[in-house]
């Protein structure tokens, strides 16, 4: 069986808060790496994956999507451009997306579940019609039970408007198995760490919890035969490589670390191709090797 093709989607400009995307971090250190604007933002991408295989697609993060208001555009200089925008670039269509997996449930990774209303649709904000009316929707069962309940460090995070009755709908829930979140009492080795759970022939799921408790990262084999895996918020850009660049938004930021050094041990004993979540430049990327003076974390280059 043949793997999959992919394309990169680029679903929408935004900038977020330097000091919160970078945690305990002190400015003069994080500003090394990027420079914020004077509002103190720093720039990001939603980045998605258009996976393709025998006539099937799937999609694999669908960003802000297009109902923020122009309050919280103007907050985060989001660019007025969604998944679908990039989609229709790629000549593809919603409907014919079969299922689409998302990493957890923030506005900014799965705000694009649903969509604005057009001429002559149902109006209801709090029930805007589905973005993807044919997908499944692949996410963590302790992602959507604490998106659900609104358990995270942000009040207005997980947004009602994408989390409705038409979406639970359309769930495939998967109920996977954490990995260690302590390291009090020893940690396996990164090839024993995570419980790789296929949704797809060639498409695996990963529990990599930190940033929320249900955060999957997403694994597929590529037709060329390489491997990619589409990495969430244990690390958003390539400038959170480092073991210490843990994010403010962080539910857990000492576990999201062991996640993060964990998967990127794996991935470079691998090989793997990493695409990263909210990285504004070249977002899919190798690892070279572990940095020699500085244990824990890793040389990024993009592929080639």
């Amino acid at each position: 069986m043949s793997g999959w093709s992919w394309r990169m989607l680029r679903c929408g400009r935004f900038k977020l808060d330097g000091g919160a995307m970078f945690g305990v971090l002190p400015k003069p250190v994080w500003t090394r790496l990027v420079q914020p604007d004077e509002r103190n933002r720093i720039p990001l991408q939603c980045n998605s994956l258009l996976l393709e295989r025998d006539g099937q697609l799937v999609l694999v993060e669908v960003g802000i999507g297009d109902k923020t208001p122009d309050k919280l555009r103007d907050i985060y200089e989001l660019e007025r451009r969604s998944v679908l925008d990039a989609l229709r670039e790629a000549d593809c269509r919603p409907e014919d997306i079969g299922h689409v997996v998302v990493t957890h449930l923030h506005f900014d990774h799965a705000g694009g579940l649903t969509r604005l209303a057009r001429p002559g649709e149902s109006g209801d904000p709090k029930r805007p019609p589905l973005a993807f009316p044919n997908a499944k929707v692949v996410s963590q069962l302790v992602e959507w039970e604490d998106a659900k309940a609104n358990r995270s460090t942000m009040h207005a995070t997980y947004l009602p408007d994408h989390l409705t009755p038409e979406v639970a709908e359309r769930l495939v829930l998967v109920d996977g198995k954490a990995p260690p979140t302590s390291d009090r009492e020893g940690l396996p080795a990164p090839d024993r760490w995570f419980e790789f759970t296929e949704v797809l022939p060639g498409i695996e799921v990963f529990r990599v919890p930190g940033h929320t408790w249900g955060q999957q990262a997403v694994k597929i084999a590529c037709d060329d035969g390489r491997t990619l895996v589409y990495v969430p918020d244990v690390m958003p850009t390539a400038w959170h490589a480092s073991p210490t660049a843990n994010m403010a938004y962080d539910v857990e930021p000492y576990v999201s670390m062991l996640q993060r050094r964990a998967l990127l041990d794996l991935a470079a004993a691998n090989g793997w191709l990493l695409c990263l979540d909210h990285e504004p430049g070249e977002a899919a990327v190798f690892l070279v090797s572990p940095d020699p003076d500085k244990p824990g974390k890793h040389l990024l280059t993009p592929q080639g």
